[in-house]
């Protein structure tokens, strides 16, 4: 129960930070059709998820639950998804590595698209 309230109290913070970052660069990158917060984000957070996992990952600290599984969660699920593909490359499982890519961005869209589409429907 313990590790919730942390992983609660890092998500929040991430959450934060994650329309922080957004906010400016919005100002900072005036409308166009490349999304600079987003970017930012995902990159910042992979590389913060890769710091964070070298340094609390194999410990049983509260910190891992605090800064990699809710900071990092709330600050952008990208950085888990690169993390998790880079254990099926390390590992050697390539072919679950292209699947798990493949099918996450494909049935991604499929499922934003399909969302709309609902959405539309009923609102």
């Amino acid at each position: 129960m313990k590790h919730l309230v942390y992983i609660f109290i890092g998500g929040g913070l991430g959450s934060i930070l994650r329309y922080g970052v957004s906010a400016a660069s919005a100002k900072a990158f005036p409308a166009g059709s490349f999304p600079y917060g987003t970017f930012i984000v995902n990159i910042a957070g992979c590389l913060l998820i890769g710091l964070l996992s070298s340094a609390f990952l194999k410990s049983d600290s509260n910190l891992k639950f605090l800064l990699i599984t809710g900071f990092c969660g709330g600050f952008t699920t990208f950085s888990t998804f690169s993390s998790e593909n880079y254990s099926l490359w390390q590992n050697g499982q390539y072919g679950l590595l292209l699947l798990y890519i493949s099918a996450s961005v494909l049935l991604g869209l499929i499922a934003v698209f399909a969302g709309l589409t609902v959405a539309k429907n009923i609102f």
